[in-house]
């Protein structure tokens, strides 16, 4: 299409005069223009002018095919803005991006940060808990955040978190004659009024961070003793293997601890936790929260393989509680081809299924024993845990 019915358009703080020539001219073309209400006076849009319907939602664009529309947004359009929500419902001929300098690009460009070394994180619509895998000393974030009352409270999170002596920078309507910026620390905060759109900048200092090999300590997690302890846990990721956008099911998943690092390995992988008991589903919703990781691994209550009915196919199969001949020979036959499963016995009858699975049909067969040095009278001795029998194999 030559001529496309959408331009997604980003402007900033300074309004018309920011826009260069091209966005200017394509929103003057516009019959209709969409945006949020900050965006709308921005543009001088008046009459054509409509606002974002709450809650959020695209079709009212999509229902103006035929008119010359434009949307508005925050400098770059496809930097936490809503030009990936639009091209998603369109065909590639039928929109136009104008970015504009996104406020990443801005509050590094104020800072003199490298943006390509700088996390650039948008909490204004997400927990703080999504800076837990990020955070360490020395790591620079910028944030995006809802309104001017969340930058204190995100100071407020920091301190908790042991990130009190962080650095911050609140960097207020970049770009614009009501720019301002604050300079201070999480666990000094001060700042009474802050004015929306608002961002922060992190220096982060405190708190050693969260480790980022497999195996994170038990204690992390919420958990009733149905837990895969963190040298199993450690292994048993290994031999799952990861990789960016896949997807876990963790059938039997206890506390949810090999979701969680599942999820923490890769950008974009996800978990789906198996689990019966709703006291532990609970303990899994609690450890995906603690980690930032709720938008990522999702509950379902019930038991395999009757609960597997209806979920997508997945890329990996832990199956750390409840296995059994019918529910590995009924995942032997809904998996895909090249799906990885591994699972762990602890009782002589799973290792005795296991070896005669393993004979069957392959894979990997790993026996682990395992002690730790623990007092023994006034002196100390090996604390042998129970022998660990793990199967992992290629469907």
């Amino acid at each position: 299409m030559s001529d496309p019915w959408l331009s997604i358009i980003g402007i900033g703080e300074d309004g018309l005069n920011g826009l260069p020539g091209a966005s200017r001219a394509a929103l003057d073309r516009a019959e209709v223009i969409f945006g949020g209400p900050r965006h709308l006076e921005l543009a001088q849009a008046g009459m054509r002018g409509r606002s974002w319907p709450v809650p959020f939602s695209v079709s009212q664009v999509l229902a103006c095919r035929g008119q010359k529309v434009a949307v508005l947004a925050s400098g770059d359009p496809f930097w936490h803005g809503a030009g990936g929500t639009l091209a998603a419902h369109l065909a590639p001929g039928e929109w136009k991006a104008f970015p504009a300098p996104s406020t990443f690009s801005l509050a590094a460009a104020r800072l003199g940060w490298r943006l390509e070394e700088t996390l650039c994180i948008g909490l204004h619509a997400a927990p703080f808990e999504r800076l837990v895998p990020l955070l360490a000393p020395g790591e620079r974030a910028i944030c995006l955040l809802r309104d001017g009352a969340a930058a204190g409270a995100l100071a407020g999170w920091l301190t908790a978190q042991g990130f009190g002596p962080s650095a911050l920078t609140v960097l207020e309507a970049l770009g614009g004659p009501r720019e301002r910026l604050h300079h201070g620390r999480a666990e000094s905060f001060d700042l009474a009024e802050v004015s929306a759109p608002v961002a922060v900048a992190i220096e982060a200092q405190g708190a050693p961070g969260l480790p980022r090999a497999s195996g994170l300590p038990d204690d992390l997690f919420a958990h009733d003793g149905q837990i895969t302890k963190r040298p199993v846990r450690a292994l048993t990721l290994s031999a799952l293997t990861p990789r960016p956008r896949q997807l876990l099911w963790d059938i039997g998943a206890g506390s949810g601890a090999v979701s969680v690092e599942w999820s923490l390995s890769a950008p974009g992988t996800r978990a789906l936790a198996i689990e019966p008991r709703p006291d532990r589903a609970a303990n899994i919703r609690a450890n995906a929260a603690r980690f930032g990781l709720s938008h990522r691994i999702e509950v379902i209550e019930g038991t395999a393989p009757g609960a597997l009915n209806g979920l997508p196919a997945p890329d990996a199969v832990f199956l750390g509680g409840g296995a059994s001949d019918a529910v590995l020979t009924s995942l032997w036959e809904r998996l895909p081809q090249g799906t990885r499963l591994v699972t762990n016995a602890v009782t002589l009858e799973t290792e005795a299924l296991l070896i005669q699975w393993h004979a069957t049909r392959g894979g990997s067969l790993l026996r682990v024993e395992l002690a730790e040095a623990a007092p023994l009278g006034r002196m100390r001795g090996w604390d042998r845990a129970r022998p660990i029998t793990q199967w992992s194999v290629t469907r």
